[in-house]
């Protein structure tokens, strides 16, 4: 989800609500303790350099029980930042603390917005000698009378 599209979203909402990927809330009584832009210059395995560009929140909760962060209020604060950080309109990426910090990609269903989970992924597969994974299927599910000489399935 762009900054942009967050934007838009906040102006429809009278509450700011994330999801986790376990299908619980963060807590109502949250923080928004950053809005920024992280850049992240790299090399991966396969020898390509690569650049990533993302917004960051960081969500935090304190012993604050009684505090709400109202949607304006989450405006004001992102507009701000694109102020003056000169921000880009990029994809926003949300980190909170639970055992460690989580990274979390960030969507919007309708009502609330979703913190779905990240993965790594060798970007340079081809490179690397990962080899391609198979599909395994048995000879049932193929029917017997199916495999003809030539055919390609044995």
């Amino acid at each position: 989800m762009k900054l942009s599209e967050v934007k838009k979203v906040l102006e429809t909402l009278s509450e700011v609500k994330f999801i986790l990927p376990n299908g619980t809330f963060v807590p109502v009584h949250f923080h928004v303790t950053e809005v920024g832009e992280v850049n992240k210059k790299f090399i991966d395995c396969g020898g390509t350099i690569r650049q990533e560009q993302v917004i960051n929140f960081q969500l935090w909760e304190a012993n604050d029980f009684d505090h709400r962060l109202a949607p304006q209020k989450l405006k004001d604060i992102i507009e701000l930042s694109e102020k003056v950080l000169n921000l880009a309109d990029s994809e926003v990426e949300v980190e909170y603390q639970q055992d460690t910090i989580s990274k979390y990609q960030l969507n919007f269903d309708g009502v609330h917005f979703l913190l779905q989970a990240k993965f790594t992924d060798c970007l340079a597969q081809d490179k690397c000698g990962i080899p391609q994974e198979k599909i395994k299927i048995s000879m049932k599910q193929i029917g017997a009378n199916s495999c003809t000489p030539g055919g390609g399935c044995c």
